[in-house]
């Protein structure tokens, strides 16, 4: 299965605004956070048995607010963050794949990148990983390539009714306009129903992207790390940085909020 990242350069404002909208993280917060989580999420794809694929938005897809002559090129930038997230990986930079993405919506790029790997690549299978799911394993990932084999599409659901991984088998999946509209896990399996096709789902695994995946990311590898399973270093240890911890009602809180 060829494993295709969606990766946003890490910008302030772009990257996980609805952390920044609804949590006490800063834009910049939210960049650290975010560079993490696909330094992890990226390790986790190149040690799968999968072909890894970087789909980079460029500036002809940013936002034009985050387009100028003062920032850096945008691959440039995701380039530089995968090459340090693989350096004391078992996989390798040379092995990774950078193509840009193409389309006007997170649906639309998602639909053209899966189309043009079945159709015109003649891969076998193709799966839209969130690179904002640190705590995926290569389990998940080669589990979903398995399943593959017995089911046109294979979903994993993550929190809030996201998706974490969209998976396909077959040359001519679905329709995927507003495909990712919320709660995407639904639409995109309600997209597969419409398409005929057999449904097979990847065991649930939350993302930062949102202030409840977030919490539920922070106790998953909180809990692994206590039972010297942890994997996803790069985000533990920036969310111990930033003093993210979980309050009642799994309300994001940092620990020094307040001080001084």
């Amino acid at each position: 299965m060829i494993v295709v990242l969606p990766v946003d350069p890490p910008r302030g404002g772009l990257v996980l605004p609805e952390l920044v909208e609804r949590t006490p993280l800063s834009a910049a917060n939210a960049v650290a956070l975010y560079e993490a989580a696909v330094s992890d999420t990226v390790r986790a794809a190149a040690d799968s048995g999968g072909e890894v694929l970087i789909n980079y938005r460029d500036a002809e897809t940013l936002p034009v607010e985050y387009v100028g002559d003062d920032r850096p090129n945008p691959e440039s930038e995701i380039r530089d963050l995968v090459a340090d997230a693989l350096e004391d990986a078992t996989g390798d930079l040379e092995d990774v794949r950078f193509e840009r993405q193409v389309g006007s919506t997170r649906s639309a790029r998602a639909g053209n990148t899966v189309t043009h790997l079945l159709e015109r690549e003649e891969a076998g299978s193709a799966g839209i990983l969130e690179p904002t799911a640190p705590a995926v394993g290569r389990s998940e990932i080669d589990g979903a390539a398995m399943a593959l084999r017995r089911h046109d599409v294979v979903l994993g659901p993550s929190s809030g009714g996201h998706t974490y991984l969209a998976a396909f088998g077959v040359a001519e999946p679905i329709d995927f306009t507003d495909a990712y509209a919320p709660p995407s896990h639904a639409t995109l399996a309600n997209r597969t129903g419409e398409a005929g096709l057999d449904l097979g789902f990847a065991p649930m695994v939350p993302t930062v992207a949102t202030p409840s995946g977030l919490a539920a990311t922070t106790a998953t590898l909180e809990a692994r790390a206590v039972a010297g399973r942890l994997t996803a270093t790069a985000t533990k240890a920036t969310l111990e940085e930033l003093g993210v911890t979980v309050g009642d009602g799994d309300e994001i809180e940092l620990a020094d909020e307040g001080d001084g």
